[in-house]
């Protein structure tokens, strides 16, 4: 694993609660709640309707099964097995055709480059040791033209206050221990590693959580959650 851009205690975390993936009120939650803000901001900058994507950092399913409903041949891909099996599993439920494997996106970039219309990596560069390498294979693997879509969150007190102390420990939106404050990345590093990666910044936005209506919107504040479009050249 350490030959991995990939963090063992990182993948034991989410193993340990991939088979409540798909449960609406378990601690995947917010990413249910969130899931048709991003997948109608992704749909809104690129129509997916027949489209190959990607999903990297796919757990169990939730934005791959939703890109796959709007028309999309979509792939996913994952290092976590347990994630991957409850992935699997809910096609019997859903319907929907995504191919899910178990490889790093540096090495899925190896076999696949200049393969993808769309890729998306949400939620998860935060997570990972070495995000430049990911964005970077996420780059590879889109195709000239193609749309790279990321989400991750910005480094700062507020965020420390609202993703850590707020949403962890007070609001208990998420468990204890999920975010790593010295891994959130802000915005200006996000958007430097995409350009080193020859991405093109197209549209940066925010993710914002009220938790008076406890009600999730997208706009300018990005303070906390962000979302950033980028596109391959031509």
């Amino acid at each position: 694993m350490s030959s991995l851009n990939a963090d063992p205690a990182e993948l034991q975390k989410f193993s340990d609660l991939a088979h409540r993936w798909w449960d609406p009120a378990s601690e995947f939650k917010p990413l249910h709640e969130i899931n048709p803000l991003r997948l109608g901001w992704i749909n809104d900058k690129v129509a997916l309707d027949g489209r190959t994507v990607l999903d990297v950092g796919c757990g169990g399913g939730i934005l791959a099964e939703g890109m796959a409903a709007l028309g999309a041949r979509v792939s996913g891909i994952d290092l976590s097995e347990k994630a991957l099996s409850v992935a699997r599993l809910h096609l019997f439920e859903s319907g929907w055709n995504v191919d899910y494997r178990l490889i790093s996106a540096e090495a899925f970039a190896d076999e696949q480059a200049g393969t993808f219309d769309v890729v998306t990596c949400m939620e998860m560069l935060e997570h990972v040791p070495d995000p430049a390498s990911t964005i970077a294979a996420c780059a590879r693997l889109a195709k000239p033209g193609g749309h790279v879509f990321f989400s991750t969150l910005n480094r700062n007190l507020k965020s420390y206050l609202f993703a850590v102390i707020g949403a962890e420990y007070v609001l208990k939106l998420l468990p204890a221990g999920t975010h790593e404050y010295s891994k959130f990345i802000k915005p200006s590093e996000l958007t430097r590693y995409c350009r080193n990666a020859g991405l093109d910044t197209a549209e940066l936005i925010g993710l914002s959580y009220n938790p008076l209506t406890k009600v999730y919107s997208l706009g300018t504040d990005t303070d906390v959650n962000y979302l950033l479009h980028t596109q391959r050249p031509e």
